[in-house]
């Protein structure tokens, strides 16, 4: 293959996340409602049932199916499966920054309103119930952050010998911001607060 070859091959490509076709990809709304003439945010509580992180705050949201047509159109349909509303009712459905973990996760996150939120009925298998929070507090509030600490462990073949350094190698280690909001007893947390808080920051001083 010579030099023209690579560079007809290339040239018109897209370039992407490495590796994003391992990836898990979900996409997540976060919800604004208007109640008692103020803007709130809709938050799920996650079932006790569930497996994975039960009774954790979080956005509806889960896994984009291969049925689905993006990212935006699993957000809609995760919503409506949890909240039991129908899709008419998710209105101005805005993406927010997407997230890449070296965990092997992309995340979709989106902004949107939901028109007539007595009408939610929570799916009892995945949402112990939901709540709501002005969005003034959270534009008046400063989250607290912790740093969590990554550590490096080889594997026991690990083969030091193909290293500069050998066993003493300078692994580069990095950590993890977690966000914290308290509100009423209740604690927003993780991924949830991370997308929460970049909707805060995009907001600016309005």
């Amino acid at each position: 293959m010579n030099l023209s070859n690579i560079i007809t091959k290339l040239k018109d490509r897209k370039p992407s996340i490495l590796g994003h076709e391992q990836f898990r990809k979900s996409a997540v709304l976060l919800p604004l409602i208007e109640k008692d003439d103020e803007l709130h945010i809709l938050f799920e509580v996650r079932s006790i049932k569930m497996r994975s992180q039960p009774g954790d705050i979080c956005f509806p949201g889960g896994r984009i199916d291969k049925e689905d047509l993006g990212p935006k159109h699993a957000a809609i349909r995760e919503t409506t499966e949890e909240l039991g509303i129908n899709a008419a009712a998710i209105k101005d459905v805005i993406p927010l920054d997407f997230m890449a973990s070296d965990l092997g996760r992309i995340i979709y996150p989106f902004v949107g309103r939901i028109t007539d939120y007595e009408q939610i009925v929570p799916n009892e298998s995945e949402v112990e119930e939901v709540f709501t929070v002005p969005l003034s507090f959270f534009l008046k509030t400063t989250p607290e952050k912790y740093k969590v600490n990554f550590k490096v462990i080889p594997e026991a073949d690990f083969p030091f010998d193909l290293i500069i350094g050998g066993e003493n190698y300078n692994w580069q280690t990095h950590h993890i911001e977690e966000i914290f909001y308290k509100y009423e007893g209740r604690v927003i947390w993780g991924l949830t607060a991370k997308i929460l808080t970049h909707f805060i920051e995009l907001l600016g001083d309005e």
